[in-house]
């Protein structure tokens, strides 16, 4: 099997997207938390990072707990789902922001602690309404999701806040990612992984693709990992 050489290479924190990277349809499979436990059994500490809002996200994935640390709403909130602790990055929308989305036919409209977030093609009105409102807040795409948050606040400045909690380095990370979001921490990151059904933008930045998708990918990557550690 083609891919990277890992044996002088030692990781303390795995940090992966959720929708498209880690889940298919929502739902994680059994062999990809297996092997996210065998990951853990080595100490490695496991970060999720996803642009879900986290009622939803505890809602659907059940197994959450085998995470350490989540990074939510694209950067925006830090979740101990073992003590179920939150920490906010970021401040709520602005006053007056959804009201505004809604007055140009925006929707639908999810709104979490930090995070606005709709569909494309409403990306345009998104736009119309910080520049009429003149707030500094950014558009991030990913795939046809639509999410607004200030400007400075990604999945890169998220995963950097929960590594410092863990008195962890970016480049002792190892990534996972599919969509546009993911880039922005996938760069910071010590060694980056798209899966197979990754978007070109993120297949050609990432260290290495795998063969696999979604999560087989995840776990193609991390069998081959713990292998070479275990031959080292």
């Amino acid at each position: 099997m083609n891919g990277p050489d890992f044996s002088d290479r030692r990781f303390l924190a795995l940090a992966t997207d959720y929708d498209g990277t880690l889940a298919e349809l929502g739902c994680v499979s059994e062999s990809t938390l297996a092997a996210l436990r065998r990951f853990k059994a080595q100490k490695g500490a496991l970060i999720l990072v996803t642009g879900r809002v986290l009622p939803e996200l505890i809602a659907l994935f059940p197994d959450l707990d085998v995470f350490d640390l989540v990074v939510a709403e694209n950067g925006a909130l830090l979740y101990w789902p073992k003590s179920r602790e939150t920490r906010l990055l970021a401040p709520p929308p602005p006053q007056g922001f959804v009201a505004k989305l809604e007055s140009l036919g925006v929707g639908p409209i999810s709104v979490g602690q930090c995070i606005v977030a709709t569909w494309e093609p409403h990306d345009a009105a998104c736009l119309r309404a910080i520049r009429e409102m003149e707030l500094d807040l950014a558009i991030i795409l990913n795939k046809d999701a639509v999410m607004i948050l200030p400007s400075g606040v990604n999945k890169a400045s998220g995963l950097e806040a929960a590594l410092a909690t863990l008195s962890l380095a970016p480049s002792d990370v190892i990534g996972f990612g599919d969509a546009e979001n993911d880039l922005a921490f996938l760069k910071i990151c010590g060694f980056s992984v798209a899966v197979a059904n990754a978007l070109d933008s993120v297949k050609h930045a990432a260290h290495w693709t795998t063969d696999a998708a979604r999560g087989a990918g995840v776990t193609e990557a991390l069998d081959r990992y713990l292998a070479e550690k275990k031959a080292a």
